[in-house]
């Protein structure tokens, strides 16, 4: 197989890069040259948002079995990448996400969930979820709802992680002392790791599937308490869970998801947004879902790698819980 792959010098993409190598495909990256390729592959180098940013791609003779792309700026890049693409690339692999569900999405959601509106193929930078759907648009629109995968990832977690979630439990984990856990601890989670993610693209772009997919894990495969667990367990032990209750937390001013990563409260449409969809159509077709530990065991000693300091992308806030606030929260539940 002959990829190409557009990105590929972090997280997701990379991961699918690794992959791909790893199998013995012949893999082209088209990127900036802000990050080093990954050894191995061939490099073409372009900014989709420059004029004439495109070129080296025109230029090039070469054609490919599958494009993997995981853009999430304004939908016109992808639609003039497609364009360019379309009479070159077998199909187009598109990493899109769970956002481009109308908000809230219902505990169970499909594929055939209500989307987000206003969304355009044509449209320039506007929001997460429109761009999302609308790079789903330009791709569909380009290469044919038989020639397109549309990938709607959830929560991605694993090593290369450059969003700041899991990197952060880890370092926070291993400064020690008490920690504070939200509950409850059984709370079923859905994620899925960048590895498993990159392998089920690259199954389905060999098996030449297509449609839309929810792609992150079966919800329960992980909790909140396995997943902290085996962080306090990975960065030596040092690390004291406190399990505090949701309405502690809340009626603390701690916003979910963003000052404790991956975390909502139990109840509502946010958990089941997040934390309750249906993924049975990525199971069936190859998703395989590694243990919660072994994700967090490779990110750990990837983040070591680096001295714990994780790239973070620039177009994204910053994730995590001051100190003093966590203390203020852990005196008071234990004042309670």
């Amino acid at each position: 197989m002959r990829l190409l792959m557009l990105g590929g010098t972090e997280f997701a993409g990379r991961a699918v890069v690794e992959a791909a190598l790893g199998r013995g495909w012949e893999v082209t990256v088209f990127h900036r040259g802000r990050h080093a390729a990954v050894p191995g592959v061939r490099s073409l180098l372009g900014d989709r948002t420059a004029v004439d940013g495109l070129a080296a791609l025109d230029e090039s003779d070469d054609a490919w079995d599958a494009v993997v792309d995981t853009w999430s700026a304004a939908p016109r890049a992808v639609r003039d990448t497609a364009r360019l693409l379309r009479g070159r690339a077998g199909r187009y692999v598109y990493v899109s996400s769970r956002s481009v569900y109308a908000w809230p999405a219902p505990a169970g959601a499909t594929e055939a969930a209500p989307l987000v509106a206003d969304a355009h193929a044509d449209a320039g930078r506007t929001d997460y979820a429109r761009d999302k759907r609308g790079g789903e648009l330009a791709v569909v629109d380009t290469f044919g709802a038989d020639r397109s995968v549309l990938v709607r990832a959830g929560l991605i977690l694993g090593p290369y992680e450059n969003v700041g979630r899991l990197p952060w439990w880890l370092n926070r984990m291993a400064r020690g002392g008490p920690v504070l856990a939200p509950g409850p601890r059984d709370l079923p989670l859905q994620y899925v790791d960048v590895r498993d993610l990159a392998e089920w693209v690259l199954g389905a772009a060999e098996q030449g599937i297509s449609g839309p997919y929810n792609l992150t894990g079966p919800q329960g495969h992980a909790t909140t308490g396995t997943l902290l667990e085996a962080c306090a367990e990975v960065t030596g032990g040092a690390a004291e869970l406190r399990w505090t209750e949701p309405e502690v937390i809340l009626e603390a001013g701690i916003e979910p998801w963003t000052q404790l990563p991956f975390w909502v409260p139990p109840d509502g449409e946010m958990h089941d947004a997040l934390h309750a969809g249906d993924v049975s159509r990525a199971l069936a077709t190859g998703l395989h879902c590694r243990p919660v530990g072994e994700t967090v065991a490779d990110t750990w000693r990837w983040l070591r790698g680096l001295d714990g300091n994780a790239p973070q992308r620039q177009d994204r806030t910053a994730k995590g819980l001051d100190p003093q606030t966590e203390a203020k929260v852990l005196a008071a539940a234990d004042g309670a």
